[in-house]
């Protein structure tokens, strides 16, 4: 069932930090790999190297198999226990949820699954890990041409808007901008706050999935986007 008072038809969300309060796989990283993986992700954040190099360099130091990794997320981490209800609440209004994660990958949908949460799209990478052997990487949901991310959320938020209509992105930080960026309405905390600010984007503040709910509810006109022709010194990837 749609309602027509929900002026946004579509989600992107973020995974890591947004739908579960911890970066999982930085935490994984933490655990698993030497201390050299926070140098590489200084350098992501500093903006020298692009997420899906951050990622191959970091993904290279693991020490484990996949299941040993799968195992200490699920032990370890939840998802936010405002989101389940927020995804049903989704589904009562016509909006459609997609989760777009530009981390490890492989524990997003067993997350969601013992969160109590099933059939969401998730756009994400895949990364496999063997002992004795380096890792396999697949970007099913990167950009055609720009290399920079490996799951680009501009192309998720993008595709959404022309098959649905307006579209909403919630994130956390630095993988997350360009989401930002395409989006009709933007919900940031933490590091996407500056950058929402640095890029001139209009956003809402969030803790919770219950403010997203009350910000979408709330929306009497979708803001105008910003999209790259607002933002000078920077190309379309």
């Amino acid at each position: 069932m749609s309602d027509s008072t929900i002026l946004v038809r579509a989600a992107v969300i973020d995974f890591d930090g947004t739908i579960s309060d911890h970066d999982v796989s930085e935490e994984i990283l933490r655990a698993f790999a030497p201390p050299e993986w926070m140098e590489i992700d200084q350098e992501f954040q500093r903006g020298e190297i692009g997420s899906r190099e951050c990622l191959v360099r970091q993904a290279t130091l693991l020490q484990g198999a996949r299941r040993d990794l799968m195992q200490f997320a699920l032990s370890n981490f939840t998802i936010d226990p405002t989101f389940a209800p927020f995804v049903a609440w989704a589904r009562q209004v016509g909006v459609e949820v997609a989760v777009a994660s530009d981390g490890l990958g492989f524990y997003v949908d067993p997350m969601l699954r013992a969160g109590g949460i099933e059939g969401l799209t998730v756009l994400t990478n895949d990364v496999t890990t063997l002992p004795g052997r380096g890792p396999s990487f697949l970007f099913p949901h990167a950009h055609s041409v720009c290399v920079g991310c490996g799951t680009c959320k501009m192309r998720a938020v993008l595709a959404r808007r022309e098959r649905l209509g307006a579209v909403a992105f919630v994130g956390e930080g630095h993988s997350d901008r360009y989401g930002a960026l395409y989006a009709d309405v933007v919900f940031a905390k933490k590091h996407l706050v500056g950058i929402c600010r640095a890029d001139g984007v209009l956003f809402h503040p969030w803790e919770t999935f219950d403010d997203v709910r009350a910000g979408l509810e709330s929306l009497h006109e979708t803001p105008r986007r910003i999209g790259p022709e607002s933002c000078p010194g920077w190309e379309v990837p």
